[in-house]
């Protein structure tokens, strides 16, 4: 996803760019994704509103809600007026299709992505970077952008700061099409349920089609740590959430199957030399992975997508230095990034709270409400 955003915008900055991408093939596994307006904006920015409103549901309020009573805890209208404040909308959307909306983007500029192209090695050189692949292929290139996720090859090779670590929680999620739901389950808005030590989040995609389910629960992987796409059982997921009101219990057991991954992450980023070094620059999971708490993940690569767009330019445009370009480029994004991963995770411990946390965030969002769901700093671009 990142590799395609940064291709888009790299072109568009004047560049030839090339995606390598490891897999054999591109594939419809992948949860639903929540797109705040400072990524909706970008992503018109660059001529595809249409594309993504094709595709996109438009959810009409955020819902906070207890998973132990039922009751609402806050709400944030999600319309038109949210909307009119940002100048983008926020939307949900599932990965495959924000997936194809770029990929035909970059095809459009020329760019046609590379299958089981996995890069083994990356050797930065004063004017170039030479890149080795698993099928012993080599590259040379004037710039490399490491995309490739939590578990970045690109990232080790460069940083050499070791493998990420696991969170200690889990996450399930699951789809179903909202016309085989009872009508009571399905819904148009993003509904967060919390309570202790867990949270569970169900919205729309696919144009309103399917409702996308996560939950996610405190808990050790059973799996290899880099396997994203396990078999759940609901009855484990069950005996985690703990006590639920029913109308929650109802939505899980009404969920076709559920699919697992442990969440695994790294430390906020601590400086700008952790998202570039000479000719190349790690953007998205690989440079700051971030715990979903904020629904960020696509938004920050996205985001890092524009700003490297935006410094390259000036080299096309000028012929400037490329290193002190991308120097530029993680110097603009490596504190928003802590920020947000900062915040992200901050936001975790809350959603779980236990004791009296729970109780002063409950009532918090009462009496609060919109104040404390919406998020100025981060939307205003």
């Amino acid at each position: 996803m990142g590799g395609l955003a940064a291709a888009v915008a790299c072109t568009r900055a004047g560049w030839q760019a090339k995606v390598y991408e490891q897999a054999r093939e591109f594939s419809e596994v992948g949860a639903g994704i929540q797109l705040g307006p400072n990524a909706t904006r970008i992503l018109a920015g660059w001529g595809l509103e249409q594309a993504l409103l094709n595709v996109a549901a438009r959810p009409r309020r955020l819902r906070v809600r207890s998973a132990y009573n039922g009751w609402e805890l806050g709400r944030m209208e999600l319309g038109a007026e949210f909307a009119q404040r940002y100048g983008a909308p926020y939307l949900t959307v599932h990965r495959a299709d924000l997936h194809a909306v770029l990929e035909s983007a970059a095809r459009r500029s020329g760019v046609a992505p590379e299958l089981a192209s996995r890069i083994t090695a990356a050797t930065p050189g004063p004017n170039s970077v030479s890149v080795g692949f698993a099928n012993s292929r080599h590259e040379e290139c004037d710039v490399l952008v490491g995309a490739d996720g939590l578990w970045s090859e690109v990232r080790s090779q460069i940083l050499q700061d070791g493998p990420p670590q696991p969170t200690g929680h889990l996450a399930y999620r699951t789809l179903a099409v909202q016309s085989d739901l009872p009508t009571g389950l399905r819904s148009q808005d993003v509904t967060v349920w919390l309570g202790p030590r867990m949270h569970l989040v169900a919205y729309p995609v696919r144009a309103g089609e399917l409702l996308n389910v996560v939950a996610i629960v405190q808990g050790a992987a059973q799996g290899p740590a880099q396997d994203w796409d396990q078999a759940g059982a609901v009855a484990d997921l069950l005996a985690a959430l703990g006590p639920l009101c029913r109308p929650l219990q109802q939505l899980v057991h009404a969920m076709p199957s559920w699919r697992l991954w442990a969440l695994q992450d790294r430390p906020p980023v601590q400086s700008a030399n952790e998202m570039a070094s000479g000719r190349v620059a790690l953007l998205g999971d690989a440079a700051h992975p971030m715990r979903p708490y904020l629904a960020q993940g696509a938004g920050m690569a996205i985001e890092d997508a524009s700003e490297l767009g935006h410094a390259l330019a000036t080299v096309a445009q000028t012929g400037s230095d490329v290193v002190t370009a991308l120097r530029g480029y993680a110097l603009n994004r490596w504190e928003r990034c802590a920020r947000v991963q900062s915040r992200s995770r901050r936001n975790g411990r809350i959603f779980h709270a236990t004791g009296l946390m729970r109780w002063g965030r409950d009532l918090s969002l009462r009496l609060f409400g919109e104040r404390l769901l919406d998020q100025p700093w981060l939307y205003q671009r």
